[in-house]
């Protein structure tokens, strides 16, 4: 998922397009997650990327997400880019 989404809009707050922007992040997260698995793998993995723009988007964990986007509210972005890339990954194991 690739997507820029604005956080301006004439009718809404910016809290609501946030958590709207949460909820469609959700959603993809939920539908990827439910996909079969490459043959050997364990799990899917996803790459994350938030910035106000894609040239200036920045590598994010995926549990950090929500609260980037946050961020990207208190420091006034007009829209804000996200891109979350699912990769089937396989757990390793630990060396004792």
């Amino acid at each position: 998922m690739k997507k820029t989404y604005p956080l301006t809009h004439p009718k809404k707050k910016v809290d609501r397009l946030i958590d709207a922007i949460k909820s469609d992040i959700r959603k993809y997260l939920k539908r990827e997650r439910a996909k079969e698995l490459p043959a050997g793998m364990d799990y899917w993995d996803f790459d994350c990327k938030f910035g106000p723009s894609a040239e200036a988007a920045e590598s994010v964990h995926l549990a950090a997400l929500p609260k980037t986007i946050d961020t990207g509210k208190e420091a006034g972005y007009e829209a804000c880019y996200v891109e979350i890339i699912a990769k089937p990954a396989k757990r390793l194991k630990r060396e004792k």
